[in-house]
Formats: structure tokens, C-alpha cells, sequence
């Protein structure tokens, strides 16, 4: 029996996912958790063969929630589910130690099979995806310019992009005005860009914001 912790602080994606699983006879949801404290928390007290990780929680951004669980249990496969295209994040998931990730919108076609196949120990990666990778083990120098951002200035990239003001940032990331601003400074120097309107325009060609 694979035992499986659900963490999105959505309760309409979680009964949906119990649903997917609930039919699945060799699965069984083991545990949910809302937020990135209470995931960690869970982790650490108890074994699961599979997380099934939200990318977007409350409190400790899932990046951050994976990076802590990889670090303290390194051979717990974490599945995220994501809301987000894979263009997005998929690639800075599964350098940080995810093994597979999948979009909401694909979860009712993929799941069992994704969650299946990460138990045994396997990635679960896309063609896309696959594709994707390979191009970013080309040299640095033909990278775009969003591959050389930390993962905090990567989120606030894409929070600009789609329009939010530095206090919606600072609310979501929970994080002061003063510390968003400071991450727009080095992410304007660093891909060497003026404006958030340039950054925008970079976000949208690049696919990075739908």
C-alpha cells in the first residue's frame, strides 16, 4: 500500500485528489496538510511513501517546504502538483530534488501513474520536460536570463509580471515591502533591465506568466 501525505491548502483540490486515489486500490491518503509548516511538521513525525506537494502554500513556499524535506529525509519521493506551467517551475523542482512534477490540470489524467511511478524510486517527467532539461545542460552563456535568479527572486519575477504591487508580494511571501523591493533591485541588475515593464515583457515572451 503506497501511503501518501496531500499537501495544498485547497480543500476542493485535496477532496478531488482523496477521490482520484480513494479508486485506486493499492493507495491510500495517509495524511493532508494545509500550509508548509504543517508539512514539515507531518514529515518529520511520521513515514509516508509519497508527498504529493503543492508548489503555492500559505507560510513556507513549497520550494522552500522541499528543499527542508530533501534535506531531512532525502529518499522521500515528493511529487509536486502545481497550478503553475511547466515552464514556470518544473525545471527548478526537480534540480531542487522533486521527483516528478504535474500540473492541476493534467492530475485527474496523471496522477495514479505519476504517484506510482515516483514510489518506485523513478522520475516522473514529461516529454516537454525532458526536453526542456536537456536544453539547460547547454552552456551557461546560451541560458536565458531568468536561469541565473535564486528561487525568492524567480517568484517575485513572475509576482511583477502579473501585475502585483511590491505590499500583494509582501503579503503573499510574507515578507517586509523593504525585502521585495531589495529582490527587484538584484533582479533588474541581474538580467540587466530597467523597469517592471521590461521584466513583464521578458516574463510573457518567455512563457514564464500566462
Amino acid at each position: 500500500m503506497i501511503r501518501i501525505l496531500i499537501a495544498d491548502d485547497h480543500t476542493v483540490v485535496r477532496e478531488g485528489l482523496k477521490q482520484i486515489i480513494s479508486e485506486t486500490p493499492d493507495m491510500s491518503i495517509a495524511d493532508e496538510a494545509v500550509n508548509g509548516h504543517e508539512v514539515l511538521n507531518k514529515v518529520l513525525k511520521n513515514d509516508y511513501d509519497v508527498v504529493v506537494l503543492d508548489i503555492t502554500m500559505p507560510g513556507i513556499n513549497g520550494l522552500d517546504v522541499l528543499k527542508q524535506i530533501k534535506a531531512q529525509k532525502p529518499k522521500l519521493p515528493i511529487l509536486v502538483l502545481s497550478m503553475h506551467p511547466e515552464e514556470q517551475y518544473a525545471v527548478r523542482v526537480i534540480k531542487a530534488g522533486a521527483s516528478g512534477y504535474l500540473t492541476k490540470e493534467s492530475a485527474s489524467d496523471e496522477l495514479v501513474a505519476a504517484i506510482r511511478k515516483v514510489s518506485s524510486g523513478r522520475k516522473y517527467i514529461t516529454a516537454s520536460l525532458a526536453e526542456r532539461m536537456a536544453y539547460n545542460l547547454e552552456i551557461d552563456t546560451e541560458k536565458p536570463l531568468h536561469e541565473s535568479l535564486s528561487d525568492r527572486e524567480y517568484q517575485v519575477l513572475c509576482m511583477i509580471a502579473t501585475g502585483k504591487t511590491v505590499k500583494e508580494i509582501s503579503e503573499r511571501l510574507f515578507l517586509s515591502g523593504k525585502t521585495v523591493s531589495t529582490y527587484r533591485t538584484r533582479i533588474l541588475e541581474k538580467m540587466n533591465m530597467k523597469n517592471n515593464a521590461e521584466l513583464t515583457y521578458y516574463a510573457i515572451k518567455h512563457g514564464l506568466v500566462e
